[in-house]
């Protein structure tokens, strides 16, 4: 099961950012300041701290709530982060320089306060909440976040226009909502 919440973990992450806010975040961060060693390791810190306390609070519920009240938080969580998925995310100007906070303050700071009630924080604790694993289901969430951000550091605004957004998030809430579903029909244990 371990092995098992890490990929699951990562999956679900790394399809549920493509084209999230926090990616184009990433995005907006590269182009204004084209310095993507302090920015990947801002969005790294940030995760890690972001996703950790997520996944805590995903344990604590799945140590609060029965079994069956659990699969149907989660089931239903499942489909919403689905839904969710299919609406395009938009970034205000949130990345403006600050003061003479550094590139990779200006990144943590952006990044942990954007990804606050995200879809990809909601997963991670969905995810805590159904594996036991925090460790591996944290690892896998950060591990997602950073496969579908550290491209968009290295490649700014070049690649962005042409990437097929649409698509991904189509894709990223069918994951969802097999997750859902199976955690519905009780499915739970083959994930």
């Amino acid at each position: 099961m371990t092995m098992e919440a890490f990929l699951v973990s990562a999956l679900a992450v790394t399809v549920g950012e493509i084209g999230d806010k926090t990616q184009l975040l990433a995005l907006l961060l590269a182009a204004r300041f084209k310095r993507p060693l302090p920015i990947i390791v801002g969005i790294l810190a940030a995760t890690l701290l972001n996703h950790s306390l997520a996944g805590l609070l995903g344990e604590w519920i799945r140590t609060a709530l029965s079994p069956a009240t659990l699969r149907w938080i989660l089931g239903i969580s499942f489909l919403l982060i689905a839904a969710w998925a299919l609406k395009p995310d938009e970034i205000d100007e949130e990345a403006k320089e600050r003061g003479h906070y550094g590139v990779f303050a200006i990144t943590c700071i952006t990044f942990f306060l954007a990804e606050m009630g995200d879809k990809t924080q909601l997963a991670t604790i969905a995810l805590a909440a159904k594996y036991p694993d925090l460790l591996q289901v944290v690892a896998g969430t950060t591990l997602g976040m950073m496969i579908a951000d550290v491209p968009a550091v290295i490649l700014g605004k070049v690649a962005s226009p042409q990437f097929p957004f649409k698509l991904v998030r189509f894709i990223s809430a069918g994951i969802f909502a097999v997750l859902g579903l199976a955690v519905l029909l009780g499915f739970g244990a083959l994930l």
